[in-house]
């Protein structure tokens, strides 16, 4: 009896335990259930408050051509939610996702708010594209190669041939190498469909050599256009060469690519072009500047010479008369800004975020020459009359471009003795950790110093010299001397207002500053602005604007010789 009742405990207890086991299963279950319920939940949601955010972004970016091409479209349509949807985004301004869902909802509260965003997303694209096949030949091209296979599907092989035939030259025309590609390809395949119907095997051979032709001209212009990417990055991410071991360390790109250019055989636009825009920005990265000028000459020439073959909107030739304008800098030629900022005021593109490129070019060359000259006053109302049309659009720029659009802005601020618009200017940009990595950071660092030093913030100011020192320490090989003399001085109190020791503490740093200015790689930094000229103006005692208006009067005096 003992061991029967002691078996039958185990056997209840083992029970128990698999009951106890099943139960925990099933809660286990049920809990991950819950999981990946709320996953696809949050998942679902966040995906449809992203898609209200890019189609708040697409319909603040609309032109008036875009906007008018929409309304077309709805004109002869009853009122329906996506109309409804559009409206509350274009004439009420609402830019935040979460308040649209609500006031949409209020007004329609039987109707998917995330359907009708959806819907009214892919339906603007879709009017885009049509416009742009008006506007861009890229677009106009592999258009017409859907009409060829249209016509194919249809057995209209006639007609398909001669549309393809079209491609082909205007293809050749526009210097554009896919269309090419692709209307030489589907001639083939549509040929081989058809057992080549009145084609022998000299006209099949010369068709296949055309397009290995084609293909070859894309190998290359793939290669030449990786090359000149790859010195691009290496410009964004360790800025220009500090010394003459960086400089070398850019040979073996300049050699592969003039390499390219000499096996490329018959020179073309697209070659032309991609061998001068590496061209000028290697020397500008190795501080040739007058190298640099007459590469980027010669692009705008080749630009001018072949207005047909600009880009939609015209990119590249943005970024050459910015080059240009940059080297004219450099050099004091501000006459010579002057024309080519003219020039892009004329230029004209339905793409609003290009055009927002194009007034952020303009505003910054601008601003630099009243930089450059000291004239702090007429910067302060240039920023004013820029105030609505891109400061307050700043957050659609690239990330560079808000750096150094904030930097040069607390300069105007610093020059102006505005200190606490200087300050609050700089602090968005200096809490953006992922910025860190960028050359121009640094220097972004170095000006909010030179801000709390004129706000009188020594404690600030020695904790973050004694920051960016031990940066230094860590990128030896990335330090510029006038990044040592600038700190050098702001760990100094010039309290004493004696003008003749003051004089004395300049005239010792006299042989350093003019080192400074003659080497051409501590000109990277000098160039976007004049640290030496501050510390002068600190020394002395006189207004900053007064120091560059004389350097400026004097770098022009040797320009002209």
């Amino acid at each position: 009896l003992h061991l029967l009742s002691r078996r039958q405990r185990q056997m209840c207890i083992r029970d128990r335990v698999k009951a106890i086991l099943f139960h925990e299963k099933i809660a286990f279950f049920r809990f991950f259930l819950y999981l990946a319920f709320a996953k696809m939940c949050f998942y679902k949601s966040a995906n449809a408050m992203l898609k209200s955010e890019s189609l708040i972004q697409l319909i603040n970016s609309l032109t008036k051509q875009e906007k008018k091409e929409f309304s077309m479209y709805i004109s002869n349509k009853p009122e329906k939610d996506y109309i409804f949807l559009f409206r509350l985004i274009d004439d009420k301004k609402i830019s935040d996702p979460e308040e649209l869902k609500q006031c949409f909802l209020k007004a329609k509260p039987t109707s998917s708010f995330n359907t009708v965003v959806i819907y009214l997303f892919d339906l603007l694209i879709e009017i885009l594209t049509k416009l742009r096949t008006e506007q861009d030949s890229y677009y106009l091209l592999f258009n017409e190669l859907l009409h060829a296979r249209v016509l194919y599907e249809k057995s209209m092989y006639q007609e398909c041939f001669q549309v393809l035939k079209k491609v082909k030259e205007k293809a050749v025309y526009y210097e554009n190498h896919f269309a090419l590609l692709v209307a030489q390809r589907l001639e083939l395949n549509y040929l081989l469909t058809l057992d080549f119907e009145e084609v022998d095997e000299k006209k099949l051979l010369n068709k296949q050599y055309k397009m290995n032709n084609t293909l070859k001209n894309i190998r290359q212009l793939n290669e030449q256009s990786s090359l000149h990417e790859l010195l691009k990055l290496r410009m964004l991410n360790r800025g220009a060469s500090r010394s003459l071991e960086e400089t070398q360390k850019l040979d073996d790109l300049v050699t592969s690519e003039i390499s390219i250019v000499a096996s490329a055989g018959v020179e073309n636009f697209e070659i032309k072009k991609n061998h001068q825009l590496f061209q000028a920005n290697y020397f500008m990265m190795v501080g040739d500047y007058r190298a640099a000028f007459n590469s980027f000459v010669e692009l705008n020439k080749l630009f001018e010479e072949n207005t047909h073959l600009w880009n939609n909107p015209p990119v590249y030739y943005l970024m050459t008369v910015e080059g240009m304008l940059e080297s004219l800098r450099i050099m004091h030629n501000y006459e010579g800004m002057d024309y080519f900022i003219g020039k892009l005021e004329k230029l004209s593109s339905p793409s609003s975020s290009f055009q927002l490129n194009v007034t952020y070019v303009i505003f910054i060359y601008r601003l630099f020459s009243y930089i450059d000259r000291g004239e702090f006053e007429q910067a302060g109302l240039w920023i004013a009359e820029h105030q609505a049309s891109l400061i307050d659009k700043m957050a659609l720029l690239k990330e560079q471009q808000q750096a150094e659009m904030s930097l040069y802005v607390a300069l105007i601020h610093l020059g102006n003795g505005e200190y606490r618009k200087a300050r609050k200017r700089l602090s968005t940009t200096i809490g953006r950790g992922h910025l860190y990595s960028l050359p121009l950071f640094r220097t972004i660092r170095i000006v909010n110093v030179m801000i709390h030093y004129e706000l009188g913030d020594v404690d600030y100011i020695q904790s973050e010299v004694r920051s960016i020192k031990r940066e230094m320490s860590k990128n030896k090989g990335y330090n510029l001397k006038v990044e040592s003399f600038l700190l050098k001085f702001l760990n100094y109190s010039f309290v004493d207002t004696n003008r003749k020791k003051r004089a004395r503490i300049w005239e010792s740093m006299a042989e350093e500053v003019h080192t400074l200015y003659a080497d051409k790689y501590e000109t990277q930094i000098l160039r976007k602005f004049d640290f030496v000229a501050w510390v002068e103006a600190k020394i002395f005692e006189v207004p900053l604007s007064d120091i560059l208006k004389r350097e400026h009067a004097s770098k022009s005096k040797w320009q002209r010789k």
